[in-house]
């Protein structure tokens, strides 16, 4: 596979990027590569098509797997893998969603509740578990918040994602709506 201006531009970029998110600089350009391609691609196209080793390949590929970002596949007559991205890209961002919360938030959730199952032992203490408590809090309404979002289809995430500057106008509308629904429900009925 050879590599237009603009292809290999993207390739790099997100190799670059890809170091920034807390991936090896050649698994983000391997996936770049999967994404961008039309087919399916076996780790020796990978290999010659980027310039890097067949070892960096094979544990690139293996990175990309354990974050379910890349499907294996087998052509007919071919004995080799293959390797490709989904094609819907909100299902690519939910997988990223979902595989960052099990990796990062839930051991951090962990954590922080065996943490404040203790007694503080000092009022400095007493503090700190405030603070986490309060990091804790946070941190259970984003996971709550992430298990919902993988329940939604990617048409309604996108749908959500569209909303983007309406969200506040959203949330003023039901404010106003629970403070009318509150007064109504105070009110004594006149037909008793």
């Amino acid at each position: 596979m050879t590599l237009t201006a603009s292809v290999q531009a993207f390739v790099l970029h997100f190799g670059e990027m890809g170091s920034r998110w807390g991936i090896n600089r050649t698994v983000g350009q391997i996936y770049a590569l999967l994404f961008l391609s039309p087919d399916p691609l076996n780790a020796d196209q990978i290999t010659e098509t980027l310039g890097i080793s067949r070892s960096n390949t094979s544990m690139g590929l293996k990175e990309l797997q354990s974050w379910r970002l890349v499907r294996l596949q087998h052509l007919p007559g071919d004995r080799r893998e293959y390797f490709s991205t989904p094609e819907d890209i909100t299902e690519i961002a939910m997988t990223l969603v979902e595989e960052r919360r099990k990796r990062e938030l839930d051991p951090t959730l962990t954590l922080l509740r065996q943490t404040l199952m203790e007694e503080p032992a000092d009022a400095a203490e007493e503090h700190a578990h405030d603070r986490m408590q309060q990091m804790c809090d946070l941190m259970e309404l984003v996971s709550s918040w992430s298990h919902d979002l993988q329940k939604l289809s990617p048409a309604e995430v996108e749908r959500l994602l569209k909303l983007g500057r309406a969200v506040p106008s959203l949330l003023k509308m039901k404010d106003k709506f629970s403070i009318v629904g509150s007064r109504s429900e105070s009110r004594p009925d006149k037909a008793d």
